[in-house]
């Protein structure tokens, strides 16, 4: 309570301190470059001493976007924008009065570090979409596409295009070289497109902009200047065809007599990735038996709670445009697409006979699959997917020597579509969702849901200059299976309509389908003046079902919120920027609880030295969870205080580094947590960096739900006191050798422990205190043997009920070696060694000697794998 307390303190001290500064209303002049046409094809070598250049006038005059919005950046900056009629020429210059401080840092592509300038073309003019093409000083190139005006950055978009840069007494110069046919575009006789450029000065975190854009400004797409002067385009049709072939070799230990794990294993394969521009406004992307040998595994993580974990996408044909068929309904990581289904591992394994052996496939094969997607000068945004995964049967060698297949995944097929049309002079949307999952389930699987269909709509309407908004959808689910597949749903940890005190559900082993609802409202001012404030709700029905091709983690929720925001935004003596945040949320189910309520402050504060500070603190004065007992009653959680401090040094140096503490507390010490966090970020020269990610948990909980168990007609829920310690460090190495060839490691070392003692079970499940809720086993109640407890409630001497010991010690490493050359531009070859392992040890050991146990003292399993690809464009 005395650290609650201070933090607060520190909070209130910190917001009335710094000076209110409500900023005034501007009304900007919408500046306008006029290109034309080139008479002379200007070498792209970073030099912009060409004479093709000539043609056109320079522009200038940029102003700060940070640390001093509105006023002349430190060194100026100037370009020239001309075309022909395949391609697009930009040339810039930034001057530097020190140029042997600018920051030359090597990457690979799309790495945005050190001083570099960002292009930023809204080609579809719609005011919330653009392409933006980046150039470092060392010549290194990133791209993104850019949507939700300016919210959401997407740098998963890899176009061809060519770029360099040079560093010079005067400061550093760049060239671009953008094909016509990497944008999209209408049809017009002039084209009017929507234009900026940003350029950043690392060593001072300095950004500028042409078209100035004021901080209290909502919307950045919309407020940016104009290109004008572009006659006579003729939309130029994408089309790009990029075949791959792999070649995999895996080394693991030699697993006694089965013969599917002989020690080693080699597989050639290969496929074809396409992309056709039916029209300059949409594009078809393909792939046949797609490869993602190449990409990282999923860090490590364990679900104490029994929900299931949210891992990111990283499969390239996924990634790409993914925020075309995004639609995050209600809060969290809840999605009516989640691409990580498609492809994912099958839902049974193999059903083995004593001496038998088993090769299972560790993923769904995907065929194909299709995007079609793009935007129209009209304003209609379109997104249309399809894609097939293969029957997957686990070959099984029998003991006679015989082998045969077992299906364990049946023949799937995802389809998702999503439009969204904006209108209002671009101020407003309107849009929908709809996906389809159909399983070939032949008679088998009566786990499975047979059919799953979602669909939505979601629309934002914006005014007053487009600081004030209103935004909101609608979701339905629709799952169709046999008896067995809708009771599993029924009984699922989202759901457990088996609850014993639930009254607004109940399990129905009769039903064959489901429907639910889900949404979201929300109101607010995202612009305009220092204040900024929303307030909404959020529902999830208790028969919602997204899993199928979505990600659902809870239903029966409903959500009230609301956020308070002030920004202090002009710099002064002591701070760049401070941002204080006040949030409270409340939680009830469809029957009427409530079973959450929190209220949460938070400052963040970016010193003028460049280093920054986050704090926060959280009250939680009531808390219920009708999962936590796995069906059982609903469960009180004890009252909860928490606080969090980040801080860190400048991110400009070649060293920085962030130090993070969390920490929480129940009454009657019921639980505890706390969260210890380092990273370091270090880069001694310029072709050179390495990243460091240490964190460090451990959770105390007297009643750590265990198990269930039958006591006659009575059930048990069986509780324990937990000592859990969690331990993660992740380490990345980048040398890059030149702007397209490149060397990257990563290393991810896992370790989560769990020890119980103090056994209870449940009497009074919301009792307001754990003494209520709780009673203990006494010692001549409980006994131990070969890890199974025993337990004799009324010391008849006759066994009551027996459980497992739950204690546990997982550990897991992964690392990845990949060397990646880009030989011309979109062809790429791939050399990667990946080696890991999974094991659990001793729960009585140390983290540190479970790591070496597990990881040092056995062998591990080794990957090698080389990948080329050849894109031929047109």
């Amino acid at each position: 309570m005395k650290l609650y307390l201070s933090s607060l303190l520190l909070i209130i001290s910190i917001s009335f301190c710094a000076s209110s500064q409500e900023l005034p209303e501007e009304e900007l002049t919408k500046r306008i470059y006029t290109t034309k046409k080139l008479k002379k094809v200007p070498v792209i070598d970073g030099d912009i001493s060409d004479e093709a250049w000539d043609v056109v006038e320079w522009s200038s005059d940029f102003v700060q976007k940070t640390p001093n919005e509105g006023k002349a950046p430190s060194h100026q900056t100037k370009f020239k924008v001309i075309y022909d009629e395949k391609y697009l020429y930009i040339a810039i210059v930034a001057f530097d009065e020190e140029p042997e401080l600018i920051q030359q840092r090597l990457t690979r592509r799309d790495g945005f570090a050190g001083d570099r300038v960002n292009v930023i073309i809204d080609s579809y003019h719609d005011k919330r979409t653009a392409f933006v093409f980046t150039t470092t000083a060392a010549g290194v190139k990133g791209e993104e596409i850019t949507t939700q005006n300016g919210d959401n950055w997407d740098d998963s978009w890899n176009p061809i295009w060519y770029t360099d840069a040079k560093v010079n007494n005067d400061g550093w110069s760049t060239e671009m070289k953008i094909p016509f046919s990497q944008l999209r575009f209408g049809k017009a006789k002039e084209q009017i497109w929507g234009f900026n450029i940003n350029r950043t000065i690392f060593r001072k975190q300095e950004r500028s902009l042409w078209q100035r854009i004021p901080n209290s400004q909502s919307g950045f797409i919309s407020e940016a200047g104009e290109l004008h002067g572009l006659i006579n385009l003729v939309p130029q049709k994408q089309l790009e065809i990029q075949p791959f072939t792999v070649l995999q070799y895996d080394s693991y230990p030699k697993e006694g007599n089965n013969p599917y794990r002989d020690g080693s294993d080699f597989k050639i394969n290969g496929g074809l990735d396409a992309k056709i521009g039916i029209t300059n406004d949409l594009t078809l992307d393909l792939t046949i038996n797609p490869d993602f040998g190449q990409v990282e595994a999923d860090p490590g993580a364990i679900a104490l709670d029994g929900f299931q974990i949210f891992f990111e996408e990283q499969r390239p044909f996924f990634v790409e445009n993914k925020n075309i068929f995004d639609y995050k309904f209600a809060n969290g990581r809840d999605n009516l697409f989640y691409s990580r289904r498609i492809g994912g591992s099958p839902h049974r394994s193999a059903d083995l006979e004593n001496g038998e052996y088993a090769k299972e496939p560790i993923n769904s094969t995907i065929l194909g699959a299709a995007k079609f997607s793009g935007k129209t000068k009209s304003g209609w945004s379109i997104g249309v997917l399809e894609s097939i995964t293969s029957n997957e049967y686990a070959k099984i060698k029998q003991v006679d020597g015989e082998t045969r297949k077992q299906i364990v995944e049946p023949l799937t097929n995802y389809f998702v579509t999503r439009v969204q049309k904006d209108f209002n002079e671009r101020n407003s949307y309107l849009g929908g969702i709809f996906t389809a999952t159909n399983r070939n389930l032949d008679g088998d699987f009566s786990e499975l849901h047979k059919a799953a269909y979602t669909g939505g709509i979601d629309f934002r309407h914006t005014w007053h200059k487009r600081d004030f908004y209103l935004e909101g959808n609608t979701i339905m689910s629709h799952v169709v299976g046999s008896e067995e597949a809708i009771e599993n749903t029924q009984l699922s940890i989202a759901r457990l309509f088996q609850r014993v005190d639930a009254t607004h559900v109940e399990l129905d082993p009769t039903r064959t389908s489901l429907t639910g609802t889900g949404g979201r409202i929300e109101v607010g001012k995202q612009g305009g003046g220092n204040w900024r404030y929303n307030a909404g709700f959020v529902w999830r029905s208790p028969e919602l079902e997204l899993n199928d091709v979505g990600f659902l983690r809870q239903t029966d929720e409903m959500i009230q919120f609301s956020n308070v925001r002030y920004l202090w935004q002009v710099p002064t003596k002591t701070y760049r920027d401070i941002r204080f945040r006040l949030e409270q949320f409340s939680t009830f189910d469809f029957q009427g609880n409530q079973n959450k309520m929190q209220y949460e402050t938070q400052v963040n504060v970016n010193w003028i030295n460049n280093w920054w500070t986050e704090l926060g603190l959280g009250h939680k004065p009531l808390v219920y969870g009708n999962a936590y007992l796995r069906g059982g009653p609903r469960w009180r959680f004890a009252d909860e205080n928490f606080v969090f401090l980040f801080f860190g040094s400048d991110r400009s140096k070649k060293m920085n580094f962030t130090l993070g503490y969390v920490t929480s507390k129940a009454e009657e010490n019921a639980n505890s947590f706390a969260r210890y966090v380092f990273r370091m970020n270090y880069q001694p020269f310029d072709a050179f960096s390495m990243s460091l990610n240490t964190e460090f948990e451990k959770t105390t909980d007297k009643t750590q739900y265990v198990t269930t168990s039958d006591l006659g007609n009575q059930k048990r829920y069986i509780l324990g006191k937990i000592d859990n310690q969690n331990w993660s460090t992740t380490l990345r190495l980048n040398y890059s050798i030149n702007p397209n060839m490149s060397i990257q490691f990563y290393g991810q070392p896992y370790v989560a422990r769990g020890r119980y003692s103090d056994f209870n079970y449940v009497t009074n499940s919301t009792a307001a205190s754990i003494n209520d809720r709780v009673r203990m086993y006494d010692v001549n109640q409980i006994s131990e043997n070969n890890d199974t407890f025993s337990v004799d409630e009324n010391l008849d001497a006759i066994t009551d009920y027996t459980f497992d010991k739950p204690d546990f010690s997982y550990v897991q490493f992964r690392t990845n070696l990949v060397a990646r050359w880009e030989y011309i531009p979109g062809s790429e070859l791939f050399f990667v060694w990946a080696r890991g392992g999974v094991g659990y040890d001793n729960p009585k050991n140390s983290l540190s000697k479970s790591l070496r146990n597990q990881i040092v003292d056995r062998p591990l399993e080794d990957t090698f794998l080389i990948k080329a690809t050849y894109r031929f464009v047109r």
